[in-house]
C-alpha cells in the first residue's frame, strides 16, 4: 500500500502520552509540512507558534482550566503544542487552519508522534487572559486560534475505530 494512504489510515487521536521530549527538528519538518497545506486563494495568512516547553505548555492549561471551568482539564499532558493562527477578518482562517491541522496530524503519525485536535480555544479569543498568552508567545495581534495540534509520544497502542462516514460511488 502506499505510505502516505497508509499513514493516513493509521492516524488516530492520541490522549495518552509519555513523558518523552520531542525534537526540535521533528517539530520543525512537521511545521514545514503545516506550511504546504492548501490555503484559499494562497493567501498563507497563518502564523504557526511551535512549543516544545513543560511550563508554557502548563501555563496555557491553567489558563484553560479557569476559562472552561473545568480544573481537572489537561490537554492530555502533551510534551509540545504547535498552535495555527491567522487573521481575525480573514474569510477562510477557520478552514485554512483546518487544513494545516490536518497536515500536522498526518505529518506526526508519519514520525511515530501522536496527535490529537484541541478545539476547545476557538470560542475564546477575546479572552484577555488567552489574549496575554497570545501576546507572550508573540501571536500577532489581529490573529486568532481555531484550534491546536497537541503531540507528543503515544503511551498505548491506540484502539482499531470503526468510521460511520459512508460514500456513494457513481460512474
Amino acid at each position: 500500500m502506499n505510505e502516505t494512504i497508509k499513514t493516513i489510515l493509521q492516524r488516530r487521536s492520541i490522549r495518552s502520552f509519555k513523558d518523552v521530549e520531542i525534537k526540535r527538528e521533528d517539530l520543525e519538518l512537521i511545521v514545514r509540512c503545516a506550511i504546504h497545506a492548501p490555503s484559499a486563494m494562497g493567501s498563507d495568512y497563518w502564523h504557526f507558534t511551535v512549543i516544545n516547553d513543560g511550563e508554557l505548555i502548563d501555563e496555557l492549561i491553567r489558563i484553560m482550566q479557569v476559562i472552561l471551568d473545568k480544573p481537572a482539564y489537561s490537554m492530555y499532558h502533551p510534551k509540545a503544542l504547535i498552535i495555527p493562527s491567522t487573521k481575525r477578518d480573514y474569510r477562510f482562517g477557520r478552514e485554512d487552519n483546518a487544513c494545516a491541522l490536518e497536515n500536522i496530524f498526518i505529518a506526526a503519525t508519519s514520525l511515530g508522534i501522536g496527535s490529537v485536535w484541541i478545539n476547545q480555544l476557538c470560542d475564546y479569543n477575546d479572552d484577555d487572559r488567552l489574549r496575554a498568552y497570545y501576546d507572550k508567545l508573540a501571536i500577532p495581534q489581529d490573529h486568532v486560534v481555531y484550534g491546536i495540534a497537541a503531540l507528543g509520544y503515544q503511551d498505548a497502542e491506540p484502539q482499531e475505530k470503526i468510521r460511520k462516514g459512508t460514500f456513494k460511488y457513481y460512474g
